[in-house]
């Protein structure tokens, strides 16, 4: 599976992908590599924020726990976000 796109109604597209057990270690890398540590100057890459385990850690807030079939995106910016399995199949969001 590759990463996908996902936005809301409005646009807004982020780079994301479903979590799920056939995430693969590249794609669980190249959205890890996206999320940033907004706090530093430069905002580098936040290490360990995006696992397989499914733990989402947002940059100098805390700790999500994505389950099976929520997504998990990263936008412009490199902030992570978590949308539910429930709320991305709704028609507030479009995902590819």
């Amino acid at each position: 599976m590759a990463t996908k796109t996902l936005g809301t109604n409005g646009q807004t597209t982020l780079t994301a992908m479903p979590f799920g057990s056939d995430v693969s270690a590249a794609d669980i890398a190249t959205i890890q590599l996206k999320i940033l540590n907004d706090l530093i100057n430069g905002n580098p890459v936040y290490p360990g924020a995006w696992a397989n385990t499914g733990l989402l850690y947002v940059p100098n807030r805390g700790l999500l726990a994505a389950r099976p079939g929520d997504y998990v995106g990263v936008d412009a910016t490199g902030w992570p976000i978590l949308v539910s399995k429930l709320a991305a199949a709704s028609a507030s969001w479009v995902h590819t």
